[in-house]
């Protein structure tokens, strides 16, 4: 079997103008977070994670395969984060934007007991939750307060062994 080792090494020709655009598009994206603050950096709602996808895609398609090439995409990301402010910058003086643009979080399991309806609404299989409960720590089922799927996707396991409920202030806007 013959080895085609230019295969390996393409791009190599790049590599200064490579290693010089991506320090200047880390920079420009260290400089962006600190004018646009770290929350464009947060997983708060669906729009900060998709933006943090979006900038990451855009940094490394920029710098490995210069398309958009490294200005372009630095401009880009920078559209990304104004965007974003914006954004976030509606919903925090709106409760009707707020609520038009943000997907409610959904309650999956309450006071030890699964919630099936909202797990099938979700698409979220029982093995899917018996891995999260696990991974918060959860020991039993009745110290299990209240499991809910986050409007970024993530699940927050609400769990102790007292004889305490969830206060209503964590459960508001958390569909049941």
């Amino acid at each position: 079997m013959d080895i085609n080792w230019n295969y390996f090494l393409q791009g190599f020709d790049k590599l200064p103008e490579s290693i010089i655009a991506a320090v200047g598009v880390y920079i420009l994206v260290l400089l962006y977070t600190q004018i646009f603050g770290l929350k464009s950096f947060s997983k708060m709602t669906g729009f900060d994670f998709l933006n943090t996808l979006a900038i990451g895609n855009l940094l490394a398609m920029s710098i490995a395969t210069a398309k958009p090439g490294p200005l372009l995409g630095a401009l880009i990301i920078g559209v990304l984060y104004l965007f974003n402010y914006l954004i976030t910058l509606a919903r925090y003086r709106s409760k009707n934007i707020e609520e038009a643009i943000d997907n409610s979080p959904i309650l999956l399991m309450q006071d030890g007991k699964l919630l099936h309806k909202n797990l099938e609404r979700t698409k979220i299989t029982e093995a899917e939750l018996r891995g999260k409960l696990r991974e918060a720590n959860a020991l039993q089922l009745s110290h299990v307060k209240a499991v809910i799927l986050e409007t970024t996707g993530d699940v927050s396991v609400l769990h102790t062994s007292e004889n305490i409920s969830v206060d209503d202030y964590i459960l508001d806007g958390v569909e049941s």
